[in-house]
Formats: C-alpha cells, sequence, structure tokens
C-alpha cells in the first residue's frame, strides 16, 4: 500500500512507519446528593498528531520526491518555516492500494507545537524528524444586528437571492471532471460527470481542495474547484 504525507504542500520523501493520530475527551464525572455518579459529556479536545520520518541526505531508490530530487536542507527549511510561521496549514495522508484503488484520507487544518531533528550515528548522514501537531479550528466575533422588524442577521447579513453557494464540507454537488489520489493533482484516476456527490474534505492549498465522496460517504477522490457544482 502507498502511503503519501503531506506537510502543507511539503511531499514527504519517506512516509512514516507508524502514526498516531489521538483524541482525548474531557468528560467530567461529578456526584449528585439524590443520583449519586453522573458523567457530564462535552466535546472531545483537539487532535494530537505524532509521527517520526526519515529525511534522506542521498537519493534512495525507495524515496518519492513527487519531482526531482530534494537535498535534506530543503526540507529542514521547508518544515522550521512552517514551526515558525504562526499560520495553520493542512496535513494530509493519501493511502492508495497497489492496485490503484483509493482507501480514505486523512486530511487535517493543523499547527506544528514541536519538532525534533535527530543526528545519529545509527542513521550515517541522514536526518531523523519527531513531529508533535495539533488539530486548528479557526475561531472569531461574530456580528449581529437587530432589525427594527424584530428580524435578525449575522456574520454580515444575508445572502442575496440568487447568490453562488460557497463550497463546504457536507455539501452535495456535481461533479464534471477526473477524480486524483490527493489534492496536489497526483495520481489522475476515473472521470465524472454529471456525478452528484458529497463534499467531505477540503484543502485551501491543493490545486485540486475539494475531496468528493458517493452521496452515502464512500470516497472517490479529489477534484478541482471548476469540477464542482454546488446544488
Amino acid at each position: 500500500m502507498a502511503y503519501d504525507f503531506y506537510l502543507d504542500k511539503c511531499l514527504l520523501p519517506v512516509p512514516p512507519s507508524k502514526l498516531e493520530i489521538r483524541r482525548n475527551g474531557q468528560n467530567k464525572t461529578v456526584n449528585l446528593i439524590n443520583e449519586g455518579e453522573i458523567n457530564l459529556l462535552k466535546s472531545p479536545k483537539l487532535k494530537e498528531i505524532r509521527f517520526s520520518f526519515l529525511i534522506p541526505r542521498v537519493k534512495y531508490p525507495f524515496a518519492v520526491y513527487g519531482g526531482s530530487f530534494k537535498t535534506a536542507e530543503y526540507y529542514l527549511d521547508y518544515i522550521e518555516r512552517l514551526n515558525k510561521s504562526k499560520y495553520p496549514f493542512q496535513f494530509i495522508v493519501s493511502r492508495i492500494t497497489p492496485g490503484g484503488k483509493i482507501l480514505f484520507s486523512t486530511n487535517i487544518t493543523v499547527s506544528m507545537e514541536d519538532m525534533t531533528v535527530t543526528e545519529s550515528a545509527e542513521e550515517g548522514f541522514d536526518l531523523v524528524f519527531d513531529i508533535f501537531l495539533k488539530q486548528y479550528k479557526a475561531y472569531g466575533l461574530t456580528t449581529v444586528t437587530f432589525k427594527g422588524d424584530g428580524s435578525v442577521s449575522s456574520g454580515g447579513g444575508e445572502r442575496a437571492e440568487g447568490a453562488v453557494k460557497e463550497a463546504a464540507i457536507g455539501c452535495e454537488v456535481i461533479v464534471n471532471g477526473r477524480l486524483h489520489g490527493n489534492s496536489y493533482g497526483e495520481a489522475p484516476g476515473q472521470m465524472r460527470t454529471n456525478y452528484r456527490g458529497k463534499i467531505n474534505c477540503i484543502n485551501p492549498s491543493g490545486s485540486h481542495p475539494y475531496h468528493i465522496t458517493t452521496p452515502d460517504g464512500l470516497w472517490q477522490g479529489w477534484v478541482t474547484k471548476e469540477s464542482i457544482t454546488v446544488i
């Protein structure tokens, strides 16, 4: 099985041997005088992602570069920029069977919490990165306007009638275009014509930013913005 790991737009040349995605709960147990012990259910904490990966200093036959060979310094600089940028980015894992079948993908908006680079005699001149990512959720203020007729509008006002609908996770769409294995247009697959599906993942930095499923939620592939019409 082929695994492609992306940090933003950077394809890791050697995929990690192990990926850990953890999401701890934050439920609270309390004791009531009459009811005894109860569990107060709360939303789970943000996902935490940890993995280690190798960055070669020479070109290995098993390494994948998505083009020409890139030096270890290229990856070191790229990942350090992500660490210092103070902006979230996409963490993507694309899974494809040896027969070319697209399996489920991971696409999470994250921040880089910690990064360790190790050089050891065991790995020769190669570098080993240990990465700790945390899920990022956008937040902000919502403006609410109370109108004289008693109605309420928020977030910049009401949508004008006939305005084009924006694509979002969960939207139903009509697809006219080719499916791809990841959001950067790699591993092109089958064509879809007037196909009705749903958006389940969005990578705004990808050239093929929308991942499509069947109406029942079975994974299909990534498509361009021009390939979809929101219905």
